[in-house]
Formats: structure tokens, sequence, C-alpha cells
């Protein structure tokens, strides 16, 4: 997600692009005086002597309908804080061209909606290219301060990329928009970006899991659990489930996984794992062709390659001349904890500092929180790869908590479903002493 900063850079990564990209346009037909700007239009001198100038305000901010309403609520019914719902927002933007002279005005906006019309997305690259420049040939510490403040935005690092499109405006919109902004009209095209997600990083509380669903059936260690039934059976290559080995809740690395369904069977079975806001595609090799009904594969033990979180998980086969893909599935991928200490003392605040091994390794650009009980608090930051997060918990009271790594929503396990009915694991539970 992004931080507060995520505003400004939109504006400051839209400006950086329309400015690149018109430099060689512009300046065979309009000189080299024309520039690019983003400041409030009654701002700009007007006369006789004005350079060309394209200039791109943000006029306005509202919230995004379509993720205004997908988070939990933020707060519990003791007020306590249980989540951090992202702030969607879509921003809109009045792209002005000025001119002193015949047609300057209309070249520049004409160039410029074009660019914006030909590229509607800004691109995670794009992104990180305006706001976290290469020490060559530009060193970022050059830049204006507020410039540098950007590069904490994390825009690039958020869910959903930004888009860019038109939004007409009728000619009352307009009349009342400059009536209010107390600026002279000028060829203008309005456009929305959309969306920007905003999330704060305070420490929520976080309900522990749920040990049995329906209470265990008569006679064995089982619970009800859910029960599906498929009624219509479509003749393609279908994964209907995935089978975990026992006692797993989630994935781990080196586990052997069976993926159950129908018309399973072919050649040269291919498991494919795609998590796309990491940038992360992994093709798994079955060890033999697949039944019709099912077909197991082993997850490599790479703890550099294989984050932690949420993948699209679809089986490819060859049947006969054909490559056939199947339906895709989410896959969690757990992260273990491997090295915990077992007694954390409290400082003279009350506070405690924590340090933990685990595997696969964490990225900068996931979501790391460690649950004490139902307290979560984040990682402190970090860059790159590393396997040995560390955590500050403000206020906790001693005790001894079931503890868990949550990264990109995925928990590691903290249930023994070995005992009946299920138990915290022991490996799992931290004392905090005075």
């Amino acid at each position: 997600m992004s931080s507060a900063l995520a505003i400004a850079g939109v504006t400051a990564v839209l400006k950086d692009l329309i400015d690149n990209a018109l430099i060689d346009q512009m300046i065979p037909v309009l000189g080299a005086q024309f520039k690019t700007t983003a400041v409030p239009p009654d701002t700009i001198t007007l006369g006789p002597d004005q350079a060309p100038q394209l200039n791109l305000f943000m006029w306005q901010v509202t919230p995004n309908a379509a993720w205004r309403n997908t988070g939990y609520p933020s707060r519990d019914s003791s007020g306590r804080r249980t989540d951090n719902p992202p702030l969607a927002l879509d921003l809109h933007y009045l792209l002005t061209a000025y001119g002193s002279t015949d047609l300057q005005a209309e070249i520049l906006l004409g160039y410029a909606m074009q660019l914006l019309h030909e590229n509607p997305v800004l691109v995670r690259a794009a992104i990180r290219k305006a706001l976290n420049p290469p020490a060559t040939p530009v060193d970022a510490a050059l830049l204006p301060p507020i410039y540098q403040a950007l590069r904490a935005s994390d825009l690039a690092d958020q869910y959903e990329q930004i888009k860019f499109v038109q939004s007409p405006m009728n000619t009352e919109d307009v009349w009342k928009l400059w009536t209010a902004l107390q600026a002279h009209y000028r060829p203008t095209a309005s456009y929305t970006a959309t969306v920007v997600l905003i999330e704060s990083r305070a420490a929520t509380r976080k309900a522990l899991p749920v040990l049995t669903r329906g209470g265990v059936e008569p006679g064995t260690t089982h619970d009800h659990g859910v029960f599906l039934q498929s009624n219509v059976v479509a003749p393609v290559v279908t994964i209907e489930n995935i089978e975990l080995p026992p006692g797993h809740d989630a994935a781990w690395l080196g586990d052997a996984i069976t993926l159950r369904g129908h018309d399973l069977d072919g050649t040269n079975p291919t498991l494919r794992l795609v998590n796309a806001r990491l940038g992360v595609e992994r093709t798994i090799t079955a060890a033999s062709n697949a039944s019709a009904s099912a077909i197991t594969f082993t997850l490599p033990n790479d703890a550099v390659n294989y984050p932690a979180g949420t993948y699209q998980l679809t089986l490819q086969l060859t049947k006969g001349i054909r490559t056939v893909l199947s339906n895709s599935l989410p896959f969690a991928l757990a992260p273990q904890i491997t090295a915990l200490p077992g007694i954390v003392a409290l400082d003279p605040s009350g506070n405690a500092t924590i340090a933990l091994n685990c595997s696969p390794q964490v990225r900068a650009t996931q979501d790391v929180e460690l649950i004490l009980g139902d307290l979560a608090t984040l990682a402190a930051p970090f860059t790159g790869q590393i396997d040995d997060p560390s955590f500050f918990a403000v206020g906790i009271a001693p005790g001894t908590y079931a503890v868990r790594l949550r990264v990109d929503g995925v928990d590691s396990q903290i249930i023994d479903h070995s005992q009946s009915p299920p138990v915290y694991l022991a490996a799992a539970q931290l004392t905090v002493t005075p």
C-alpha cells in the first residue's frame, strides 16, 4: 500500500512523464522555451511574452467507489484498532495549455493528450524511475527536498496500478470551476487518476484462528468442516481441490501437494505459480505424468525465490498436440518461524524488541506482521530480502503468547492438529517477562 505521500507522488510522476515525452516533440515545433508545471492556474503569469506552457493541476480528490467498502471495520466494539482499511482515492486533474501566439496552446495540448491516450497506465517501472532516479546520470540527492521525500511514498508497490482516463466536463461545470479558480480560461482537458490506495501502518489486533469448525465428529479427531459437491462436470482440465500434507493449514516450502479434480491426465504436467504483486512467476515439473483425478508436485525448498504469500495456481498439460491450461485457484504459501526466543524481557517503558528467523525470506515490499496473541505489530523497516526480521511491540503485558508470523496475509502454523481437540503449538509460544 502507498503512504500519504502517494497523492503528491502521482502528480510528480505524471508531470515527469509528460515533460520527458514532450521534449523531443516540442523543441522542433515550439523551441526550447516551453515548460511543464504542476501549479494552480491562478498563479500562472499571462502576457504577450509568455512562453508555451503545459500545466497539470489536481483540482479535486474523491473516494473510489469500488474500493470504498472492501475493508473490514477498523475498530471493534471496545474501540481497539482491528484493521487498517485502505483510503481509496480518485484524483481529478486539469491539463491546461498556455501560449502567447497562434496555435501554440493547441499544439502543446494535442501532443500531451496523445501521450496520455497511448499510455493510460502508470506502470510500476515508470513510477520507480520518476520517484527513485538512479545515481547516474542524476544523483537523487540533487533533487529538491520535496522530491526526495516522495521516494518514501511506496506508490509503485500498491496492489492496483494507477489508470489515467479522460473525464469530460460539460459547459456549466467548466464555467463554475474556472470561476472558482479566479483564473483566465485556457484550452483544457480533464482527467481522472484511479485508484490511489493509502494505508496506515498503525499496529492492529488480530483474532486467533478457529480451532474447529462445527465441532468434532464422534469417534474421530476430525471436525465437521464445510461440505461441497460439484453437480455439473465440464469436460475440461479442472482442479477442484488442493490437498496439503496432514496438519498443514497452508503449504510450506518442501511440501508435496496433490491437485485433485478431473481430466488431469496428460503429458508434461507443469505447475505454474504466479504472484503478480511481487512479480514472481515459478514453474514446477511433476515427477511423472498425471492421472485423470490427481497429480502430485513437490514445492522446492527455495527460501530466496519462493516468497510467502498468495499465488494463483494453474496446471499446464499436453493433450495430444495441444497445450492446455486448467482453471486457476488461489494458493497460500505460509512463512515458517525457524527460530524464536522463548523469553523476551520488557524494557522500562513496557515495550519489547523481538527478533526471529523465518523461511522463506521476506521482502521489503511485503506486509510483514508479528502477532502476539491478538496484538499485531509491523516489522522494523528493512531493505532487500532478509530472513531475520525484528519487531517492536509497544505496551504489551507480561505473559505467555501464541505467536504467528503473517506475511502478505498468510500466517505461520501455530495449531497442532495432531491433538484432539487441537491446541496451539508449544514451539509457537513466547513468554514476555517484566
